[in-house]
């Protein structure tokens, strides 16, 4: 089940990075997005969802945060995700977005874990798709934690102001 759920983000994700509905964002400064995937963890695969932010200093850099829960993570003991980033926009339209996060893990102790905090470092790929007045960014990221990685696949629907 996990598996049919993760590859229907991944065809979603890929139709969405192919689509023709692109613009560019003019003016805007902060771009709030709600986060919704899967994160596997060495061979488990669980339903992630969270909160990020970022704020534009000009087309090409930006910086800002996210918030991401995997509740079922580590046989049900879930783990709460943390981070600050740094992004950049490369190319002329700018709907590219590749970011680098360093911040923490978080597994909840629960179900035999012991409750325990571990540096966390981030590397992300997004590609901003506009549609009205919102994006819808296709999500492709990698953390790194005490020396294993997990992959995160997923849509952040974004609302820049």
């Amino acid at each position: 089940m996990i598996n049919n759920t993760l590859k229907k983000i991944a065809v979603l994700s890929f139709a969405l990075f192919s689509t023709s509905v692109l613009a560019t964002a003019k003016g805007n400064h902060h771009f709030p997005g709600i986060f919704v995937g899967a994160t596997t963890i060495e061979s488990e695969t669980d339903f992630s969802y969270g909160f990020e932010y970022e704020y534009k200093f000009n087309r090409t850099w930006g910086a800002g945060f996210v918030v991401e829960n995997t509740n079922n993570a580590h046989e049900g003991a879930g783990v709460e995700v943390k981070l600050a980033s740094a992004y950049f926009h490369p190319g002329k339209h700018h709907h590219v977005r590749i970011g680098l996060g360093f911040g923490e893990e978080k597994v909840n102790g629960i179900n035999g874990h012991a409750s325990h905090r571990e540096d966390l470092i981030r590397a992300s790929l997004n590609y901003d798709i506009v549609v009205g007045d919102f994006e819808i960014a296709p999500t492709i990221a990698f953390d790194f934690v005490d020396g294993e990685t997990s992959a995160i696949l997923g849509v952040a629907f974004i609302r820049p102001f």
